[in-house]
């Protein structure tokens, strides 16, 4: 499992909704782009996302996180966000639609779960 870093591309499941990251960490750099941990992938904002009708509201915002979080590697206390990481957005119907990890943003550095 690749770790994430600020290059990384999340998408919500519409294919085309794109994350916005903001890496809080400024410790550790893979290739001269941050690392993302616990929480990063949280409350961001997701632009683009094509599901739009009129009862239908767009993925506009990530929710927690439900996998892909290292229990073993940490950096200042926080979990690595790996390239598992998945959780829930604000699109309609709630509490379904899901984002993911496209791209990790690095191909050098891998680690567990």
């Amino acid at each position: 499992m690749r770790w994430l870093t600020d290059r990384a591309v999340l998408v919500c499941l519409h294919e085309l909704g794109t994350i916005q990251n903001q890496p809080s960490q400024t410790l550790v750099r893979i290739d001269d782009a941050r690392v993302l941990v616990d929480n990063d992938p949280e409350g961001r904002s997701i632009g683009s996302c094509p599901n739009i009708a009129l009862t239908i509201k767009p993925c506009t915002s990530t929710l927690k996180v439900t996998v892909g979080y290292s229990s073993f590697l940490k950096i200042d206390g926080h979990a690595i966000a790996l390239d598992t990481v998945m959780g829930l957005t604000d699109g309609t119907p709630p509490g379904v639609v899901q984002y993911k990890v496209r791209v990790a943003g690095q191909g050098l550095v891998s680690g567990t779960a």
